[in-house]
């Protein structure tokens, strides 16, 4: 199947004013999403919050299925939260962890997820750095040589925000699983335009964000919980009644499924729009998705490469739709709004939110142009002409 590419961007309106290559920070989205939000809140004016809640039952059940289809799990292993941020701290806290178990982690980790760790070593539980290889993705003979029994989970970032790398997450998931750790997955920049299925990842736990690749509404989110895995952890940190029942004055009983890492109060409507969002991207098709996206970013790469004091800061052998890149003498900052001056949207890379990363490696910042498969190869090049004219 190939995409329509005229017909998405038929769908996407913004297209016709602006360029954007930001969609690693929160891509367009399309007409039917924003309508499909639209329509609830207008409910919600006309029949009251709760009352719309109750009748958008069927609308809400869309978007577990649709979020279980995009992962190759149940709908009943789908928690909807605020974000990715959100759906990892949930996940991170569930795990039993106590003085002298060891955490692994990935040097792709975004600061949130670096927050967790550095909060959880203070508490004397050790969190090691599993080293990158040469070639930026994280070494997998290093992590299965950092495996004992005192390993409880091993969390990977699968693209981090600070470059195209892409992570080997299977691989990962088959070494992890031999040694009996539980294995959490950050797919933030990886959902809607990468393939994922939990069962080839073998995670225990994923966590993704609706703004990005999916192109759904802002303060949406989802995380995976494998069924099998939810006995063994620890009860969430925040439950209320939508998370557990109180069945006596001294005590709860969680909901079966991963509905206790829920709460009740949120925003019906976005939850409406993510679902509809992933089954936008479910009837392109992701694979294709991934196909077109990864093509532009190879390309937009390749441009770039032909800019004399530009210098491309992505690693590892797999690449994603995000290009991270310098220019010689001149502020991130300062490009990237010279280009938004041209309705060209980008953002900066800071290793302020990645340390383990681009801090690590000596870059304070960088130009992040993250292309989506509704980009066009004309905008790349309206874009190469705008940049080469700033510089």
């Amino acid at each position: 199947m190939t995409i329509d590419i005229e017909a998405v961007r038929a769908d996407t309106p913004a297209c016709r004013d602006l360029i954007h290559f930001n969609n690693a920070g929160a891509a367009l989205q399309p007409t039917c999403v924003v309508e499909s939000v639209i329509e609830h809140l207008r409910l919600e004016a006309k029949i009251g919050g709760y009352e719309a809640q109750d009748a958008a039952g069927q609308a809400r059940a869309r978007t577990y299925a649709a979020s279980a289809r995009l992962l190759n799990c149940a709908p009943e292993e789908v928690a909807m939260t605020t974000g990715a941020s959100e759906a990892w701290w949930r996940a991170f806290q569930s795990v039993p962890l106590g003085p002298g178990d060891r955490v692994l982690a990935s040097r792709a980790e975004y600061n949130s997820n670096a927050f967790a760790l550095i909060q959880a070593a203070r508490t004397g539980i050790v969190v090691d750095i599993v080293p990158d290889g040469a070639d930026g993705q994280i070494d997998l003979d290093a992590l299965a040589s950092m495996l004992d029994d005192r390993v409880k989970l091993v969390t990977l970032t699968h693209a981090p925000t600070s470059g195209g790398l892409v992570n080997p997450a299977e691989e990962v998931g088959a070494i992890v699983k031999q040694h009996g750790a539980l294995y959490l997955l950050d797919a933030c920049q990886t959902a809607g335009q990468r393939v994922l299925d939990v069962d080839e990842i073998q995670c225990d736990f994923l966590a993704f964000t609706g703004r990005k690749f999916v192109r759904g509404p802002r303060g949406t989110g989802a995380l995976y919980v494998r069924a099998t895995s939810m006995a063994g952890l620890d009860d969430p940190t925040f439950i209320d009644s939508h998370s557990a029942e109180w069945v006596s004055e001294t005590d709860y009983s969680l909901y079966p499924g991963a509905t206790r890492y829920e709460l009740f109060e949120s925003t019906i409507a976005a939850q409406i729009g993510l679902g509809t969002a992933i089954e936008y991207a479910l009837a392109l098709g992701i694979a294709e998705i991934q196909t077109r996206t990864t093509a532009l970013a190879v390309r937009l790469r390749e441009m770039l490469e032909g800019i004399d004091r530009a210098h491309i800061h992505d690693q590892g052998r797999e690449r994603s739709g995000i290009v991270v890149f310098g220019i010689d003498g001149a502020d991130a900052g300062d490009v990237v709004v010279g280009l938004r001056r041209n309705t060209i949207n980008t953002s900066v890379a800071s290793s302020v939110t990645s340390q383990l990363d681009l801090g690590a490696r000596g870059i304070d910042a960088g130009i992040r142009a993250s292309v989506h498969y509704y980009n066009t190869e004309s905008e790349q090049d309206r874009f190469i002409e705008v940049l080469s004219g700033l510089l």
